[in-house]
């Protein structure tokens, strides 16, 4: 599973000049999860992550490397929330690894990409209380609301980091978990939400091919895309075309 990897390259570009904090994963870090959706009043704010009109961008990267994804970790770009004044720039981005999914059968192919999706998913089952997370798959939007009483009580993002990694830790598939979370002043958050849009035109292509698209390049809406991230191609034909070498759709 390489289609994501030259996002993943290209995030340490867009992620500002500040050196990052890195934490190892400890599941006792994890901060409470309510196990539902966590209201916090704007009475009750501190601030928010991406409030005001600033940015929000959230994506997901799967990759098989162990050279991307070495370990468990979490890492702080810029200003943790015990530092924060007021309602901040932001982004988190997980990046996971996962066990070789991949298959030249159609069928095990299929069940691969369905368990991205999954993946993906997890961040709609994560309630840190106190940490009231607004998700906007459209626009690829994640701003969250931070209760003063939370803050005060210790909240940091490698404790909501943990609860995060200990979430996606529970599918099996995943073997590591990489989680950054940005809220550095000079980091890149246009070139970060085009990543992110870059991500979701993946994974719409790839739910595109499953169904069964069309094998003219000339015809297809998604030609944009297969011609950008390597591999497309090939997994489109291997799918939609089996026996045929992409090649020959040029």
């Amino acid at each position: 599973m390489e289609l994501y990897n030259p996002i993943i390259r290209g995030v340490e570009e867009l992620v500002g000049s500040s050196t990052p904090q890195k934490y190892p994963y400890d599941p006792a870090d994890a901060w409470e999860d309510t196990g539902a959706f966590e209201l916090v009043m704007l009475r009750d704010a501190a601030f928010e992550l991406g409030g005001s009109g600033k940015s929000a961008v959230n994506f997901t990267c799967v990759t098989t490397s162990p050279e991307l994804v070495p370990q468990d970790e979490i890492l702080v770009y810029g200003s943790d929330l015990s530092q924060l004044k007021g309602d901040s720039s932001y982004a988190r981005i997980a990046l996971l690894r996962v066990g070789d999914i991949e298959s030249d059968d159609e069928e095990d192919t299929e069940q691969a990409f369905r368990a991205i999706q999954d993946m993906d998913f997890v961040k709609y089952h994560v309630f840190p209380k106190g940490y009231m997370i607004r998700t906007s798959s459209e626009s690829s939007r994640e701003q969250v609301r931070i209760s003063r009483d939370a803050l005060k009580s210790g909240m940091s993002f490698r404790r909501i980091g943990a609860d995060f990694i200990r979430q996606y830790k529970r599918n099996p598939h995943i073997l590591a978990v990489k989680l950054l979370f940005i809220t550095a002043p000079d980091a890149n958050y246009d070139g970060l939400a085009k990543s992110a849009k870059t991500v979701k035109d993946i994974t719409m292509s790839l739910t595109k091919i499953l169904e069964g698209m069309p094998t003219d390049c000339g015809s297809c809406n998604l030609k944009a895309i297969c011609d950008e991230v390597e591999g497309m191609k090939e997994l489109h034909f291997g799918v939609g075309d089996k026996g045929t070498n992409a090649k020959d759709h040029h």
